[in-house]
C-alpha cells in the first residue's frame, strides 16, 4: 500500500488517507474517492489530498474483514457485512459458545495488521449478542499474510456453538422441619427463572425427606419419568462425600464424579450421574439469582457440552465472582449495545395516493409480484429487527399484497396530510427496544437486503456513525438508517415532508455507504419511471 500527497484531479479511485472538513466538503478517512468526489474537492479549493494505492498484493480492509469472518463463522453465528475493516460476528440464538485461544492466538501472531477479539470460552450468549470482531487495522493487508490467516481458520474450528435446547430438568428438594415452605417455593421459582433463560420448561417440582435411601428413590422415579437432569437441593448444605446427597445417589446405582469446584459463590457443589445422566447437588448460593458455579454447570449441560470432574476443577481462573461488582444477574438484562447487533427497525413508506401515476404504483406490478411486497422482501432478507408498514391509501389492497410477508402493517388515518404523517404513525409503533429505524420508500423496489445489511454494520452511534445515507457516484439517495436519537426531532415534522434535511444539520453524523448500483434512486413516481423498471425487467 502506497500513501502520498498528490493532486485532487490526480486521486480519483485512490483512499482517503484523513478526513476531509472544508465547507460543502465533509468527507471521512477510508472514502473511495468518485469522480464526482474529485470534482467537489476541486470546486472547494483543494489542490492536494494525502491518499492511499493498494498495490497488486494487497486486500482492501474490508475484503480481506469479510473474507476471513466468513470462515469463523458457524451454525449459530451471523456474521456481518463489513464496514471500515471490521467484521462483527453475532449469536443467532441462547446458547454457549466455545473459543479456541489457540487458534486466535496464532491468527493474532500472523501480523498486527489483522486481529480478532472474541468473548471467553464457554460464554453464554443472547440472541444478537458479539461474539467476536475481526478488524483490519490499516486500509488493506497483503495477500500472504491474509492467507496465512485462513490457513489457521481452516485447519482448526476457531469457534463452535451449542444452542441451550429444551430439555425436561426434575427439581428435588429435601425437607428438614426447620425450612420454611416459602424457602422451597422461592428455590422452584428462581430454578425456573434460569431454566426459562436458556428455552426450557418449569422443572418437575420434587420433595423427599432428608435421608439417602428416601431421596434415592425420588431421584430414580424422576429419572424413570424421563428427567434428562436432576438437580437437588438440600435441606443442608453438603459437608462431605458421605452425606445425603451423594449417598442417595451412590444407593441409586451412580457415581459421585466431583464434589466442590474452585468457583466462588458455588464451591458446595456436587456432580454426580446415575445411567449416564447428570445429577447435580446444588450449593445453597443457588436458591438465590446471583450468578454461581452452578450457572456455569448448568448452563453447559443445557447446550449439550458434557461437564466432567475435570472440567468443574479447571473453572478456577475466573472463578472469583464474588469481586465482580457489576456483573449482571443470570440473563436479567441484555448485553451493552456496542456488544450486540443493534436492533434496527424497517419502517416501510406505503401509504400515499400515487397522485403522479394515475394508478396506485405499490401494487402495480414488478416482475410478478407487487411493488410494495418486494420492497418488503429486500427488507426481510436484511434480518431487520422488525418491519412495520404503514398504510393509508387502499389500505385493504396494500394489507392483502402483504399477507404473506412477515410484517406489522399499522394503518395511518391521517396519510392525506402527507409524509410526516406517516412518518409520525411508524415511529409510534416501532417496538421500545428499537435502535435505529431504517426508513424505506413503498415504490422503491431496487434497494436490495446486501445494501441494507452493510447500512446496519455501518451504524455505530458511539463512534459517530448515526446517520447511514447510501449513495452512488457521490449522489445520495434512499433509504436512510436513523438513530434513534433523531426520532424526537422526526416527531416534530409536519406536512409532505420527510426527514432528510436533518441530514445537513447533522453533517457530523453523517456515514455514506457506496451502492453498487443506482437502485437508490429509482422510486416509480411516475409512468416513465415504471417504463425504466419494465425495461430493466426485460433488459432492453
Amino acid at each position: 500500500m502506497i500513501f502520498a500527497d498528490l493532486p485532487v484531479a490526480d486521486c480519483t479511485g485512490a483512499i482517503l488517507a484523513h478526513a476531509v472538513r472544508n465547507g460543502e466538503v465533509a468527507f471521512k478517512k477510508g472514502r473511495v474517492l468518485s469522480a464526482a468526489d474529485i470534482d467537489v474537492l476541486k470546486r472547494s479549493g483543494r489542490r492536494t489530498i494525502t491518499v492511499a494505492r493498494l498495490e497488486a498484493d494487497d486486500i482492501g480492509e474490508d475484503a480481506a474483514a469479510a473474507a476471513l469472518g466468513t470462515l469463523l463463522a458457524t451454525d449459530g453465528l451471523r456474521v456481518e457485512a463489513p464496514f471500515t475493516g471490521r467484521v462483527n460476528i453475532y449469536a443467532r440464538e441462547r446458547g454457549i459458545l466455545r473459543v479456541d485461544a489457540a487458534q486466535v492466538d496464532a491468527i493474532n501472531e500472523v501480523d498486527e495488521a489483522i486481529t480478532l477479539a472474541t468473548l471467553a470460552d464457554y460464554a453464554a450468549t443472547e440472541p444478537d449478542q458479539m461474539a467476536a470482531t475481526v478488524k483490519i487495522i490499516p486500509f488493506a493487508v497483503k495477500r500472504a499474510q491474509l492467507d496465512a490467516c485462513l490457513a489457521v481458520a481452516r485447519h482448526k474450528p476457531v469457534l463452535t456453538f451449542h444452542a441451550f435446547r429444551p430439555r425436561k430438568v426434575a427439581l428435588i428438594q429435601t425437607e428438614l422441619a426447620a425450612l420454611k415452605p416459602s424457602l422451597l417455593d422461592k428455590t422452584v421459582a428462581i430454578t425456573n427463572r434460569r431454566l426459562a433463560a436458556m428455552g426450557t420448561g418449569e422443572a418437575a417440582d420434587l420433595r423427599a425427606p432428608h435421608e439417602p435411601a428416601a431421596l434415592s428413590s425420588v431421584i430414580k422415579s424422576a429419572l424413570a419419568d424421563g428427567a434428562s437432569i436432576v438437580l437437588v437441593m438440600g435441606g443442608s448444605a453438603i459437608i462431605d462425600r458421605r452425606d445425603v446427597i451423594p449417598s442417595a445417589i451412590e444407593q441409586g446405582g451412580g457415581t459421585v464424579l466431583q464434589f466442590g469446584m474452585p468457583v466462588d459463590p458455588g464451591n458446595l457443589i456436587l456432580l454426580g450421574e446415575i445411567g449416564g445422566k447428570p445429577v447435580i447437588g446444588l450449593p445453597g448460593c443457588a436458591r438465590t439469582p446471583k450468578l454461581n458455579g452452578f450457572d456455569w454447570v448448568l448452563q453447559r449441560l443445557m447446550a449439550d457440552i458434557p461437564v466432567t470432574a475435570r472440567d468443574l476443577r479447571r473453572m478456577g481462573a475466573g472463578g472469583l465472582l464474588n469481586e465482580i461488582p457489576a456483573r449482571p444477574q443470570p440473563r436479567e438484562s441484555r448485553p451493552r449495545p456496542e456488544a450486540r447487533r443493534p436492533r434496527v427497525a424497517g419502517l416501510v413508506m406505503a401509504a400515499g395516493r400515487s397522485s403522479r401515476m394515475g394508478a396506485n404504483k405499490l401494487l402495480m406490478d414488478d416482475d410478478g409480484k407487487p411493488i410494495v411486497t418486494r420492497v418488503v422482501e429486500h427488507a426481510l432478507a436484511a434480518d431487520l429487527a422488525e418491519i412495520v408498514v404503514v398504510t393509508g391509501h387502499q389500505e385493504t389492497e396494500v394489507r392483502a399484497a402483504l399477507a404473506e410477508q412477515t410484517v406489522r402493517v399499522v394503518p395511518c388515518p391521517d396519510y392525506a396530510d402527507g409524509m410526516s404523517a406517516s412518518l409520525r404513525c411508524g415511529l409510534k409503533a416501532l417496538s421500545a427496544d428499537i435502535d435505529a429505524a431504517l426508513i424505506l420508500l413503498g415504490d422503491m423496489p431496487r434497494v436490495g437486503g446486501t445494501l441494507i445489511r452493510r447500512m446496519i454494520a455501518a451504524f455505530n452511534p458511539t463512534e459517530g456513525r448515526a446517520i447511514i445515507v447510501p449513495s452512488f457516484q457521490g449522489k445520495r439517495g434512499n433509504p436512510v438508517l436513523w438513530d434513534r436519537s433523531f426520532f424526537g426531532e422526526m416527531m416534530d415534522l409536519h406536512g409532505d415532508v420527510g426527514a432528510r434535511h436533518l441530514i445537513g444539520e447533522h453533517a457530523e453524523l453523517v456515514t455514506e455507504i457506496e451502492s453498487e448500483d443506482a437502485g437508490i434512486f429509482l422510486d416509480i413516481d411516475t409512468p416513465e419511471a415504471y417504463r425504466t423498471l419494465k425495461r430493466d425487467q426485460s433488459g432492453e
